[in-house]
């Protein structure tokens, strides 16, 4: 018997589930796991493991990419920028700062900044054109603050899933991070 479209639906933005979590953990470990390892090793069929990636990808909880060192792929001048906004024009600011190339990571945060990104820029003429041309003259924008990263000491991206997998007796805690 196929299932119905309401069932589909039922499956969009459920929480994730200790199977779930089990595939995230694998795939942190080694993100080029074939899927056929992933069931073996959790006792389930490959289907079933290529349904809920697909399900974890659309909504979000994962994505699967290389990750790299951009200081070696020749991207001399990588740092970051806090920027500080008028709350008024927050919407236009994050619209436009959402369309710069060379800032693949945008977060709100709080503290000292209203938004944290990330740059990768290959010049320091680059990164002046992304500061002053750019950033610095969208409407709304009213500080910035540009630091460069030199070297990477610790880039780890196996710390797991968190309070949403930790079972009632257990809850993540720092040491399970460190």
């Amino acid at each position: 018997m196929g299932r119905s479209a309401s069932n589909d639906s039922n499956n969009r933005n459920k929480a994730i589930d200790k199977i779930d979590c089990q595939i995230i953990e694998m795939l942190q470990k080694d993100g080029r796991l074939p899927n056929t390892v992933i069931a073996r090793d959790l006792g389930i069929s490959e289907a079933t493991v290529r349904t809920r990636l697909n399900r974890l990808i659309q909504e979000e909880y994962i994505q699967i990419v290389a990750v790299s060192n951009p200081l070696k792929l020749g991207f001399n001048t990588v740092g970051n920028i806090r920027i500080n906004v008028d709350i008024k024009k927050f919407e236009v600011v994050i619209s436009k700062l959402k369309k710069l190339k060379a800032c693949p990571f945008i977060v709100l945060t709080t503290g000292n900044a209203d938004i944290y990104l990330e740059f990768l820029t290959n010049s320091i003429d680059e990164l002046n054109e992304l500061i002053f041309e750019k950033i610095n003259k969208i409407d709304g924008v009213i500080r910035t603050d540009t630091r460069m990263i030199l070297k990477f000491i610790k880039r780890r991206f196996d710390f797991g899933t968190g309070s949403l997998c930790a079972s009632e007796n257990e809850s993540p805690t720092l040491e399970k991070l460190v």
